[in-house]
């Protein structure tokens, strides 16, 4: 799924964007997008777990949604229920400290998270909040 240049993440304001890194300027970047409470539950599953890092995550201001950075075309397989990911048809990474998006702000921001998170790694981790979800909502 794709969405206009001004909703995605990956592609910052004109002015005073700092990059990561050249490499990630090359790499170019996707972006899942998931509901605020399975996204924070992902979160918390990928801080907890041994060696299982992630990158930059934005949330909207709403507290609707949560955003993960991922590689660069990700989006081409990607296939979890609930979620989607948008292409940035080879825009480069370029992430800033100010979010890229009006209406958004990090949850975890460039510099203090991994470049992106690991989908196959991400995967597994919405695949567990989803069920713990479940189970809590279960449980009422």
């Amino acid at each position: 799924m794709e969405t206009s240049q001004s909703n995605d993440p990956c592609t910052p304001p004109v002015a005073s964007v700092t990059s990561l890194t050249s490499a990630a300027d090359d790499a170019g970047c996707d972006l899942v997008t998931v509901p605020a409470r399975q996204g924070l539950e992902a979160v918390d599953i990928l801080r907890r777990g041994a060696g299982d890092a992630v990158g930059p995550v934005l949330h909207d201001d709403g507290g609707d949604t949560l955003g993960f950075v991922v590689p660069a075309g990700t989006a081409a397989g990607w296939d979890v229920p609930g979620s989607t990911c948008t292409e940035t048809d080879g825009r480069g990474l370029r992430l800033s400290p100010e979010p890229p998006v009006e209406g958004s702000d990090w949850l975890l921001p460039p510099g203090e998270a991994d470049l992106a998170t690991d989908p196959a790694v991400l995967r597994r981790a919405l695949g567990e909040a989803a069920r713990l979800i479940e189970a809590a909502d279960s449980c009422r």
